[in-house]
């Protein structure tokens, strides 16, 4: 029995007023699909394109390595050069991906290709991050530590997206401290003899294509699996519910802290008693 994944609506486009009343308010996804039609970046933005402006920029690289206790708060596993990061994109499958790049301060004339749309809410226009990945490289299910709104938007490549909201959070196998579920569930084929409470869990699912803006609510859960070589950008709006903005709040400032801390203390056990408490709590 497969995952219960609702298919995520799509429009072609979307006016603020629609979007706040039938997906903001009630923290439901979305898919635009011709969202931004007027940015340069949709005739311009490619993995040839990137290599060409910012070929030159030692990137940093992230896999999907099982988490270990001495690796540091997002601390990349490698490092390249953007043209050679992309020419082994288009060469073969990496697991290597870029996430959280602020490429914009970088190559400040990438800033001049894209706007930032009125979806009603105010974005932060200091945080656009760029996400790359090679085919068949994906992320760990997880939730971003600030619990923002976020607007995806996909460039060159397909890419598939499942989604879960916080008040799936139970079934999910979430490893406690962290923002990720256990690293073992592989989302997009997962053994639910293995992970029995997936089943009971309700979620959503699409496939982004060039061009195409996926919206994700408040702290919603997202694995990210890239099916060709492509990547995304990410605008971001702070959480508008109180108790998000405080939960996202506690995670930057306590939680993550902690985390830290008790790595350097207990080193692998604590890795160990998070994924083995993943299961106890969820089972």
């Amino acid at each position: 029995m497969p995952l219960k994944l609702e298919e995520i609506p799509r429009v072609p486009t979307i006016t603020k007023e629609e979007f706040i009343q039938h997906y903001f308010k009630p923290q439901k996804p979305l898919v635009v699909e011709r969202a931004v039609e007027h940015w340069p970046a949709i005739s311009k933005w490619s993995l040839d394109y990137m290599s060409k402006v910012a070929g030159h920029k030692v990137v940093p690289l992230y896999d999907d390595r099982p988490v270990h206790h001495e690796d540091g708060f997002n601390e990349p596993h490698a490092e390249m050069k953007m043209t050679d990061y992309i020419n082994l994109l288009k060469s073969e499958p990496t697991r290597y991906r870029i996430f959280l790049w602020n490429i914009f301060k970088e190559v400040p004339a990438l800033q001049n290709d894209f706007d930032y749309p009125d979806f009603g809410l105010k974005l932060q226009k200091k945080l656009p991050m760029l996400f790359f990945g090679g085919r068949d490289s994906y992320t760990f299910m997880h939730y971003d530590i600030d619990l923002s709104n976020i607007f995806h938007f996909h460039f060159e490549g397909k890419k598939e997206c499942i989604l879960f909201p916080q008040s799936e959070t139970k079934y999910l196998y979430k490893v406690p401290h962290s923002l990720i579920t256990h690293e073992s569930i592989d989302f997009s084929q997962p053994d639910l003899e293995r992970w029995p409470s997936l089943r009971k869990a309700n979620g959503y699912k699409t496939y982004l294509n060039h061009g195409e803006m996926l919206y994700m609510p408040e702290g919603y859960w997202h694995y990210m699996k890239y099916h060709l070589p492509g990547f995304s950008m990410s605008l971001r709006s702070w959480p508008k519910k109180p108790s998000n903005f405080a939960k996202g709040l506690y995670n930057v400032v306590v939680m993550r802290n902690f985390d830290v801390f008790m790595r350097k203390l207990q080193g692998q056990k604590w890795i160990e008693y998070k994924n083995l408490r993943a299961i106890q709590r969820t089972e």
